[in-house]
């Protein structure tokens, strides 16, 4: 629940409760549902709407303190301090969710100011209005959490275009420390670059006269916006920006192949914004290698090897950008892209 994790991108993960509902395409072979199915969570299922979640044990809530009061321990040996994902197994700001329990989540957050929490969820809309609800509700017993917190990281699950579009903008109107993308399972090619580079346009509030909504470029520099009310330039490098981008293909049953020329244009598109960019895995297919006067005719009707085009249906036919993917166990297929391993991770205050 747990001290150490398989997952590249964090040290630790901590559930504090388990369940969720399907919300879109990068559920659909959702591995914490599968262990949910098999009742592997105190005998009984916690999966879909109006369903009951389960809280996690008192001793598991009490693991983050040990983390907490272990900091410099940790700081010592990893030059850095402890990610913390929450939560693996659940969204934090799901609908069904006791509001309570998030209230307890945030207060617990607050108090373990020397761990990175990460945390991650499909429902970035939700944000704000539960994260309010709950402080207002913490700061009748207790000082005001303040939000952003500095020690939490919010993340978006996007897996294609059509998510990028909707919910990116959400993260960037979200005020947060660090703001970044699970892009896992990657289903199909997805442009970054007008969410990259700071886009001012997805500013709140203009900090001169308070007006809340989006700014536009003042067209003298891409540097420099102005706002909408008042009109005055406000400075580009003060605007939201993405601060991290994880990408990984899918693993499990009915893993669905990942073309690599989604991943490298999204790569690309991070070297150009100077943005980190963690390439996790491939999954359970791997690009194929394809030799010279090689049939692979035979191999694709066994399934063995499949065709992923670039963008569109797959019509049978090879053409510049698709990709043949060979079904590989993920821990064969590895986190290599062209050769390369793909750690960046945002810069912090430390």
């Amino acid at each position: 629940m747990s001290e150490k994790t398989g997952i590249e991108w964090c040290d630790s993960t901590f559930n504090p409760w388990v369940g969720c509902t399907k919300v879109g395409p990068g559920c659909d072979h959702c591995y914490a549902e599968t262990m949910d199915a098999r009742k592997v969570f105190n005998g009984v299922q916690h999966w879909g709407p109006g369903v009951a979640r389960m809280r996690t044990s008192e001793s598991n809530w009490r693991l983050p303190y040990k983390w907490n009061n272990n900091a410099d321990k940790f700081f010592a040996q990893h030059g850095r301090r402890q990610r913390v994902f929450c939560a693996s197994l659940a969204d934090v700001f799901d609908n069904e969710v006791d509001p309570k329990w998030r209230q307890d989540l945030l207060f617990l957050i607050d108090q373990t100011p020397n761990l990175d929490w990460l945390i991650l969820t499909k429902r970035i809309g939700n944000v704000m209005k539960m994260v309010e609800e709950a402080d207002a509700h913490i700061s009748r017993v207790h000082r005001s959490i303040g939000w952003p917190m500095k020690n939490v990281w919010l993340g978006a699950t996007v897996v294609n275009q059509e998510e990028a579009d909707r919910d990116i903008p959400k993260l960037l109107n979200t005020p947060a420390a660090i703001r970044f993308l699970s892009m896992e399972p990657l289903l199909g090619a997805v442009g970054l670059s007008k969410f990259m580079a700071r886009a001012p346009y997805y500013m709140t509030k203009c900090e001169i006269c308070g007006w809340v909504g989006s700014t536009e470029f003042c067209g003298s520099s891409e540097d420099e916006v102005y706002c909408h009310s008042c009109r005055r330039s406000i400075c580009g490098d003060d605007a939201p920006g993405i601060d991290w981008v994880i990408v990984g293909g899918e693993s499990g049953n009915g893993a669905r192949p990942m073309n690599p020329n989604w991943v490298r244009t999204i790569r690309d598109q991070c070297i150009a914004a100077d943005v980190p960019f963690l390439y996790k895995q491939w999954g359970n297919f791997m690009p194929a290698v394809v030799r010279p006067g090689g049939d692979l005719g035979g191999e694709m009707r066994r399934g063995s090897v499949v065709l992923v085009k670039r963008v569109g249906e797959n019509d049978g036919h090879f053409s510049e950008g698709d990709a043949l993917m060979r079904r590989a166990d993920k821990h064969a297929a590895g986190r290599l892209l062209d050769g390369v391993t793909h750690d960046g991770y945002p810069k912090v205050d430390v």
